[in-house]
């Protein structure tokens, strides 16, 4: 048995499972071939305000989290698809130079922040799905010449509950202090970081996440998702 299918929950491993024995097919319409066909990655398209925040700091995301942008997402979160990490790793790579505010620091780096899960969540996934799409998504800036670097600076404490169905402030009460700074994680003082996650509902976990790394000494400049709820 191979070791990581050991780590993940009854769904994604029988999604994994499935992936070694069936040749692979497009997430969004089934289409054989690849994890995500181009018809289906081309709904993410150029970064757009979401609704739920406001100007003072402001969240992007590629398409809405609807049809086959849905579809895409909850696979790769919920179905373990992780054939569909590297395109949209990359989907994410081509938006981060558009974003308004965004910036690399002052040698060119891009620094990436990317939204924890809930442990038990991410063990059920096999790890943390928004630090892969993190991950694809510097190494795709990279292969464009622009040099990115990954840093898992926020941590979410055991306590926090699923978000699934609270509203703004009950989500903003649910992590209230159990968004934390991950020390071994965190970039230099003063670096300028784009966070990253897969949806955005309320907006409230990408407040808390800004509030902890600024009080932690690190600006982040904007955030960029998959998709808008």
């Amino acid at each position: 048995m191979l070791p990581y299918v050991t780590k993940q929950g009854t769904a994604a491993r029988a999604a994994a499972l499935l992936d070694l024995v069936l040749p692979e097919h497009c997430a969004g319409c089934d289409a054989p071939g690849r994890a995500c066909c181009r018809s289906c990655l081309a709904v993410f398209g150029e970064p757009r305000q979401a609704s739920a925040t406001g100007p003072a700091e402001p969240t992007y995301a590629l398409a809405r989290h609807a049809d086959v942008a849905r579809t895409l997402v909850v696979a790769h979160k919920e179905r373990g698809r992780r054939g569909l990490t590297r395109p949209l790793g990359r989907a994410l790579a081509a938006a981060v130079p558009q974003l308004p505010a965004a910036r690399p620091d002052a040698e060119g780096t891009w620094w990436l922040v990317p939204v924890p899960s809930r442990p038990s969540a991410a063990r059920a996934r096999g790890g943390s799905h928004v630090l892969a799409l993190a991950r694809a998504c510097a190494a795709a800036l990279s292969e464009t010449g622009r040099p990115a670097a990954v840093a898992p600076a926020l941590r979410l404490d055991a306590g926090a509950r699923d978000a699934v169905g609270l509203d703004r402030a009950q989500r903003s009460a649910n992590l209230a202090g159990r968004l934390r700074i991950a020390p071994a994680g965190a970039p230099p003082p003063g670096v300028p970081v784009v966070l990253l996650d897969d949806v955005v509902t309320t907006g409230a976990t990408l407040a808390a996440a800004r509030g902890a790394l600024r009080n932690a000494g690190v600006e982040p400049l904007s955030a960029l998702t998959l998709t808008a709820a």
